[in-house]
């Protein structure tokens, strides 16, 4: 069993930056970073592979957000940079991905509680 809890999220004004953590306990294979507004499905956000070597993201926070891991730790991160009220939404840690890089969220096995991220313009 693997446990996730985030941390980081807040209110920030448009153009600001966030950092996400995600602390895990046990074996978390791939790992991502998913997020869903009101109204609205679960969506990817970025995805790191087990090395932490291979990562994906969606073209709507490419070149804004960076996902890295530090495996010593056992701790996921997102770096979102120029933040945009669109990136508005709870975001959640993934663990547990059977596929390598799985932009589903049906291929996670664990996720955390979530974190608000507000942004305002």
């Amino acid at each position: 069993q693997v446990q996730l809890v985030e941390s980081g999220g807040g209110l920030v004004q448009a153009g600001g930056s966030l950092r996400l953590s995600c602390a895990a306990s046990g074996r978390t294979l791939s790992m991502g970073w998913f997020r869903q507004a009101p109204g609205k499905e679960r969506d990817i956000v970025a995805t790191i592979s087990p090395s932490g070597g291979g990562t994906y993201y969606a073209d709507s926070v490419k070149g804004r957000f960076t996902i890295s891991r530090e495996n010593a730790k056992n701790t996921l991160y997102l770096q979102m940079n120029s933040l945009k009220p669109d990136d508005t939404a709870i975001y959640y840690c993934a663990a547990g991905g059977i596929y390598y890089l799985g932009t589903s969220p049906a291929s996670y096995a664990y996720w955390g509680q979530g974190t608000q991220v507000t942004v305002s313009s």
